[in-house]
């Protein structure tokens, strides 16, 4: 009996610390907002990996990221928004009759809720350490279109959205 006991408590303390070693990597979200519908919808349950930049490599045009706004939610604290990279340092972005240029280029957006939702938005430039992120639900969604948001820091992203595992219908891998 005292040797089972110490085998489940040996077996607990290795099973915390995996656990502890992969919520270093990885942390689970809950989506809490429509602006990337059809791609995520409110409570999808979703990982992101925390080192997916830095560690693993560089953002991309396309990442559906995690970053912390300026935003605040309801008990005051900074709010965590979803979004997909659209522009990188350097880049510029135009949005006009409702289409998104990328470097003067339209750019192909499978992805989005409704095409031609985009809004006016004359040129700007992606600045040095900034992502210019945008929702795939435009017409819901604030994000760098916005004053309030802006381009988005780098610094700010919390991580890399690598899988959606709810609803268990809509698994998928990004």
């Amino acid at each position: 009996m005292k040797e089972e006991l110490k085998e489940w408590i040996k077996d607990i303390a290795i099973a915390l610390v995996i656990a502890g070693l992969i919520l270093v990597f990885f942390k689970p979200i809950v989506v809490k907002q429509e602006s990337m519908q059809p791609t995520f919808y409110s409570d999808d349950y979703v990982i992101i990996s925390r080192q997916a930049y830095g560690l693993f490599g560089d953002v991309e045009r396309g990442d559906v990221i995690i970053f912390e706004s300026e935003l605040l939610d309801v008990n005051g604290n900074n709010k965590n928004l979803i979004k997909r990279v659209i522009g990188l340092p350097g880049d510029t972005i135009e949005i006009k009759d409702g289409y998104v240029y990328l470097n003067d280029e339209k750019l192909d957006e499978p992805y989005v809720a409704e095409a031609g939702l985009s809004g006016q938005m004359e040129k700007v430039t992606v600045e040095e350490g900034k992502v210019f992120a945008m929702g795939d639900n435009r017409r819901v969604s604030q994000d760098s279109r916005s004053a309030v948001i802006g381009q988005v820091e780098q610094d700010s992203i919390v991580g890399k959205v690598v899988l959606r595992v709810f609803p268990f219908n809509s698994i998928k891998l990004f």
